[in-house]
Formats: structure tokens, C-alpha cells, sequence
């Protein structure tokens, strides 16, 4: 696998940690956070997704470290969780700053500098086809993005860039807070019988975004162990 450039957004903590990691081996990574810094020694930039200026400002830091920008994974997310009738404008807004919007900021700010075989991968959920309770609204933004990751690689296809996401399922990220019981609601409802691990995802993070992957875009990869079947 070439060496890439490559923008990890929320690559600090959880899922995309491992993700950073994972492509660190043998690419070069510019890891994007908000409110936790990293704890490796990787190159990284601040910022809040909810700043419309942020996304280019990411993409400006990664050309200044690296000279060029091959690839950027979207992992950064916000979710609130709570009953429909005490949502508040603050709370969607948030979410769909930093689930879709940025996504949309970030890609157009990349896109002048990509050659043909970029790529961008977002982070979906399972949820955007699986509404979880009390949370409609962050299903809804994450369904949104699906559709822009598929409109974006419609658009972008004919220079040779290519756009995906993966949808991962119930995935045992150490600091998600959910307790043994609920851990194990989630196994039951998986076919593997078992929890899906960071590593799962990057894995298929790592596959999108090499040259196996070449001839696809405007796919969402479900990452879920089969997860309600």
C-alpha cells in the first residue's frame, strides 16, 4: 500500500484512535480533535467541527505538515441522546455540524488539492437504517450523511476520487459507558455473538482507503457482526 497522506477528524480517543494507529504504520496521519488531545506522539490540530472555518483549517495544517493530502477519514461525531420533546435546536444543530456538514466542509476544502485515487471514508452508524430510542435525530443525521457520502462520490467519481463510509454496529469502545447488561443486550441482537471491537473498523478504514478498494465509491460498508438481522 502506497504511503498516503491522510486527516483523521476525532483520531484522539475511541474508535478513531485505533484508526490512527492502524493507517500511522505506514502512512502519514494528521490527527484532528476537539476537547481530548491525543495521547501518542503524532502530528495534530485543534478545532471545533461546529466552526464552519474549522474544516479547511485542517486541511490547511495537514498540506503545511506534509506537502500534500491523499485522504481524509470523517470519524469525528456528536450525539444527544434524549426524548424527542426535549431536543433542543442547540442539540441537532451541534449534531449536524459536526455528523454532515463538516463532511461537506471538509471534502470541499480537500477536493482542490486532491489527484486522482483520493479518497475520503466518513463514519456512519447502523443507526442511520436503525433508529435507536431516543435518539432519533442523531440516526437522522447520520442517515443524511450516507446520502451525501453517495452524492459527493457521484460527483467526485469522474477525477478519480473516491467516497465511502463504514456503519459500524455495537462496537466495545472502553470509554462509551454503557454497563454489562447493556453490553450484553447488543450480543444478543448480533449474529457473531459478540461485541465489534475498534479494530474492526479500522481494518475496513485501511482496506477503503488502498488501492484493493479502487474501483469502489458511494458504498457505506455495515460494520456490525450482523447486527439485527
Amino acid at each position: 500500500m502506497a504511503r498516503k497522506a491522510v486527516l483523521v477528524t476525532g483520531g484522539a480517543r475511541g474508535i478513531g484512535a485505533v484508526i490512527v494507529a492502524e493507517l500511522a504504520r505506514d502512512h502519514d496521519v494528521m490527527v484532528h480533535y476537539n476537547t481530548t488531545a491525543p495521547d501518542a506522539d503524532v502530528a495534530s490540530v485543534q478545532g471545533d467541527l461546529t466552526d464552519a472555518d474549522v474544516p479547511a483549517h485542517l486541511v490547511a495544517t495537514t498540506l503545511d505538515r506534509f506537502g500534500r493530502l491523499d485522504a481524509v477519514v470523517h470519524n469525528a461525531g456528536d450525539i444527544s441522546v434524549s426524548p424527542l420533546e426535549q431536543f433542543t435546536p442547540d442539540d441537532y444543530r451541534r449534531m449536524f455540524d459536526v455528523n454532515l456538514f463538516a463532511a461537506q466542509g471538509l471534502l470541499a476544502a480537500a477536493a482542490p488539492q486532491f489527484g486522482a485515487g483520493a479518497c475520503m471514508v466518513n463514519i456512519s452508524s447502523v443507526n442511520a437504517v436503525l433508529p435507536p430510542m431516543g435518539a432519533a435525530m442523531y440516526g437522522a443525521s447520520k442517515a443524511a450523511l450516507d446520502l451525501w457520502t453517495r452524492g459527493a462520490a457521484k460527483e467526485m467519481g469522474p477525477r478519480g476520487i473516491r467516497i465511502n463510509g463504514v456503519a459500524p454496529g455495537a462496537i466495545d469502545v472502553p470509554d462509551s459507558g454503557r454497563d454489562d447488561d447493556l453490553k450484553q443486550a447488543f450480543i444478543g441482537m448480533t449474529a457473531l455473538g459478540r461485541m465489534g471491537l475498534p479494530a474492526d473498523i479500522a481494518g475496513v478504514v485501511r482496506f477503503l482507503l488502498s488501492d484493493a478498494a479502487s474501483y469502489i465509491t458511494g458504498e457505506v460498508l455495515t460494520v456490525s457482526g450482523g447486527y439485527r438481522l
